[in-house]
C-alpha cells in the first residue's frame, strides 16, 4: 500500500473488508508454518487472526505506510512490522505462508510478481492471495468518468491506473508450471452498506485515494463531489436506506 493511508477511513467498513480475508485463511492448508508473512499488512487487523490461528508462528506484517505500521503495532505487538515495498522486500528466512489479502492489485507488474513471491517461499509453502476484481463495476468505473468530468483531468490522468487483475486463468496458466496445487475461486459478495452515499466512502478508503491525494484544494472537493454525485446515482438507497453494493473478488491459494 501506499504511503499516506488513513487507517480509520480505510477500516469503515471493517467487516466487509475482513469477511474475504479470513476465507482467504481458512483455505491456507498447513496446520504448523514456522514464518508466516501478511504482505501489506495494513493496520494489522488481519494479521492479529493469523496470529490466532498459528501462535508458536515468527509472523512478520510487511507494508509501505507508517501510518498503517503504527496502528498495527497497537493491535499486535508480537509480529514483527516492517516498512517496505512488498514487490521487492525480501525475507531473511523463507516463510512457510505468504499471505497477501487486497495487496497485491497495487503492483502493476502482475507476473513477475507473483514469480518472484512463489520463489521466495519455503519448499511446500503456500502463497495465499485476495484481490478485489471490481474494476468493471460502476464503482471503479466511474473514477473514468469523474476524471474526465472536471479542469483536474490534465492532474489526474497520469495517475488512473489501468485495471490491474487479470483473468483466473491468467493466473492458473502463471502459476502451473510453479506450484504443486493451486486453489482458484472468486466470490461475488452482496454487501450491504448503511449510512450517507456508503459506496463513495468505501473506495474513498482505498482505490479512489491516489487521486484525491494528487489534488489540492478547491479541486481535490469537486473531483470527489462529482465522483459522490455519479455514484450516488449508480447506487441509490434502498427503502430502508442501506445500499447494496455487489462487490468481486478473487481468491488463490498456491502450493510451491
Amino acid at each position: 500500500m501506499a504511503a499516506g493511508w488513513d487507517p480509520a477511513q480505510y477500516l469503515t467498513f471493517g467487516d466487509h473488508r475482513l469477511r474475504p480475508a479470513l476465507e482467504l485463511l481458512q483455505r491456507i492448508p498447513l496446520q504448523a508454518p514456522a514464518q508466516v508473512v501478511d504482505l501489506g499488512c495494513g493496520a494489522g487487523n488481519v494479521t492479529a487472526h493469523l496470529r490466532r490461528r498459528w501462535p508458536q508462528a515468527a509472523i512478520t506484517g510487511v507494508d509501505t505506510s507508517r501510518q498503517m505500521l503504527d496502528a498495527a503495532a497497537k493491535v499486535e505487538p508480537s509480529v514483527t512490522w516492517v516498512e517496505a515495498d512488498l514487490a521487492t522486500w525480501t525475507p531473511p528466512v523463507p516463510p512457510d505462508v505468504l499471505y497477501a489479502n487486497a495487496a497485491l492489485h497495487w503492483v502493476t507488474e502482475q507476473a513477475p510478481l507473483f514469480r518472484r513471491l512463489v520463489g521466495l517461499l519455503a519448499p511446500g509453502g503456500v502463497l495465499a492471495v485476495q484481490m478485489p476484481r471490481n474494476f468493471e463495476q460502476p464503482s471503479h468505473q466511474l473514477i473514468y468518468q469523474a476524471v474526465a468530468a472536471g479542469p483536474w483531468q490534465a492532474r489526474l490522468q497520469d495517475v488512473l491506473r489501468p485495471v490491474p487483475v487479470e483473468g483466473p486463468a491468467f493466473y492458473y496458466d502463471l502459476l502451473a508450471t510453479l506450484c504443486a496445487q493451486i486453489d482458484l475461486w472468486e466470490t461475488r459478495y452482496v454487501q450491504v452498506l448503511r449510512g450517507e452515499n456508503p459506496v463513495a466512502e468505501f473506495t474513498k478508503g482505498s482505490w479512489l485515494k491516489p487521486l484525491l491525494d494528487a489534488l489540492e484544494e478547491p479541486q481535490r472537493s469537486a473531483f470527489e463531489a462529482e465522483y459522490r454525485r455519479l455514484v450516488q446515482e449508480a447506487y441509490p438507497p434502498r427503502a430502508d436506506g442501506t445500499t447494496l453494493f455487489p462487490f468481486n473478488r478473487m481468491f488463490i491459494v498456491a502450493v510451491k
